[in-house]
Parts: structure tokens; C-alpha cells; sequence
């Protein structure tokens, strides 16, 4: 089994917690409002504008024996430059404002994500950020299109309320086949294991992340 296939298999368990948090499941149906949307959409803004900087501090940490994973890092860097301006102006396009979610205070479940990653590069092992890497990418191939379809309909908003979306669910198919490829390379177990560790805890505070955001609909699933 390569790499790649193991860490598929060993984060099953988390991948399926996220996708029962009553957010992603109404999100998925369109049945959240305008409001939860632009939540979902701040909370978005704070961890991706975050991606560039959490790529560039992997890049500082790595030593000497692991140099040529900057050539991957520089194509992702390259990718994702910019991205959290997609989400602010989907916001203005869905009727919120872009300003007013930039200068906010991220939730704490937010801040837990983004702390955990830097916490996990400076001070553990920055190959582990391939995790959140794997995270946000598979989940993207998994949710994006479908998700923006669906709220889209339901709320009559415009599709330029959707580019986050609607761009990820496109790019991160590409990106997944050149992420598999990559990781296949890492041979070393430490890293592998980092790897692992990283997506599973990440794949967890997402979904921390999702059940942060104010939606009318979570009592009916209480149950």
C-alpha cells in the first residue's frame, strides 16, 4: 500500500466526523441561510490567509536532507497566493461586509486551527503540515462544487458569491493527483507519522471550526 493509500485509510474515521457536522450537511443540501454562509465565509478568510504564511514557515523549518520538498511547497505557494481575497469579495458578492469580516476576530475553534499547524511546524516537524494540506484539499474535491450549487440555488445568490468555491473544487482535483505524488516520495516513518497526526487532529478542529458557525439549524439535529 503506498503512502498515500495509508493516509486515506488512517484518517477515514476523522474524514466521516466531519462530514456529519450539521453545518456541512445543510450546506451540502442548501438549507443554510445568507447569514451562516458569510460566517462560513469570515471563518474561511481567517485560516486561508493564514495557507501562505504556514507554506513559507515549512519551507524555513525544513533541514538540509529535506530541501527538495521546497519545490512542491513553491508550486502550492504559488496556487494559493491571494486566495483569501476570493473569499472577502465573495462576501461583498453574497451582501456582506468584506471589511468588516476582515477586521473580525476569528472564532476560537479558528484560532485553534491556525495555532495548532504553526504550533506543529516550529516546534514538531513542519513535513507534518502535508496533513492540513491533505485535509483541506480532499475535502475541497469532496464538498466545494456541490456545496456552491446547492447554496447558490436555494438562496438566489450570484455565482461571483461562489469563486472560493466554485475554484477549489476545480483546482484541488489537480491538486490532490500532484499531493499523492508527492507524499509517495516521503519514505522517512517519522514524517509519515507526522503526516498522519496532522490530518487526523486537523480534519477534527474543521470540523470544530464548522460547528462554531451560528446556524438555526442545529437544534433539529441535536438528536
Amino acid at each position: 500500500m503506498s503512502f498515500y493509500d495509508q493516509l486515506v485509510k488512517q484518517t477515514e474515521a476523522a474524514r466521516n466526523e466531519l462530514y456529519t457536522v450539521p453545518q456541512l450537511v445543510d450546506g451540502l443540501g442548501g438549507r443554510i441561510s445568507r447569514d451562516t454562509y458569510i460566517a462560513y465565509l469570515t471563518e474561511a478568510y481567517h485560516h486561508v490567509s493564514h495557507t501562505v504564511p504556514f507554506l513559507m514557515t515549512m519551507g524555513s523549518k525544513l533541514p538540509q536532507s529535506k530541501k527538495w520538498m521546497h519545490k512542491a511547497i513553491i508550486e502550492y505557494l504559488e496556487e494559493e497566493v491571494g486566495h483569501e481575497e476570493w473569499i472577502l469579495n465573495d462576501i461583498a458578492a453574497a451582501g456582506g461586509d468584506k471589511e468588516a469580516a476582515r477586521a473580525s476576530t476569528p472564532n476560537l475553534e479558528t484560532q485553534a486551527l491556525i495555532a495548532y499547524n504553526y504550533d506543529y511546524i516550529t516546534r514538531k516537524n513542519p513535513v507534518g503540515f502535508f496533513g492540513m494540506v491533505f485535509m483541506l484539499e480532499s475535502t475541497s474535491t469532496q464538498i466545494a462544487n456541490k456545496g456552491a450549487d446547492a447554496v447558490k440555488e436555494n438562496l438566489g445568490l450570484p455565482k461571483k458569491a461562489f469563486s472560493y468555491l466554485y475554484s477549489h473544487g476545480e483546482l484541488d482535483i489537480s491538486h490532490m493527483k500532484f499531493f499523492e505524488e508527492t507524499v509517495n516520495q516521503i519514505t522517512d516513518a517519522d514524517d509519515q507519522k507526522a503526516i498522519i497526526e496532522v490530518a487526523q487532529n486537523t480534519f477534527r478542529l474543521f470540523a470544530n471550526v464548522l460547528r462554531a458557525i451560528p446556524h438555526e439549524g442545529q437544534v433539529k439535529h441535536a438528536a
